[in-house]
């Protein structure tokens, strides 16, 4: 049995955390979670695998979210044939010295 701590909400996962298949492998670190803020729910994680590689862990196959671990439903040979993640449209986040007319014409944010 994984010894991964106090369960926690999955916003609260930071980067790095280790992430375990369903048959208790470590199969790689949290790179990102990936929220579904519309509906408040979890849309996947991100993770680095051991080789460096990126793949993308549907919210479903999260099994639990915790301080020290995040747990799959999945095994780690699954884990192994996951896609890479999309690309999709970036994350963004404010521009500090933008100022409050930057932001109300929607110039006081910058891509990460």
């Amino acid at each position: 049995m994984i010894d991964d701590g106090s369960a926690i909400h999955y916003a609260a996962v930071p980067r790095g955390t280790p992430v375990y298949a369903s048959d208790e492998t470590e199969v790689g670190t949290v790179h990102e979670v990936v929220d579904n803020y519309r509906e408040h729910i979890l849309d996947g994680v991100v993770i680095r695998t051991a080789g460096g590689d990126l793949r993308f862990v549907d919210g479903p196959e999260v099994s639990r979210t915790a301080e020290r671990g995040v747990t799959l439903t999945i095994t780690a040979a699954e884990v192994a044939g996951l896609p890479p993640p999309d690309p999709g449209a970036g994350s963004f986040r404010p521009k500090v010295g933008g100022g409050r007319l930057s932001r109300l014409f929607g110039r006081g944010w910058k891509r990460d």
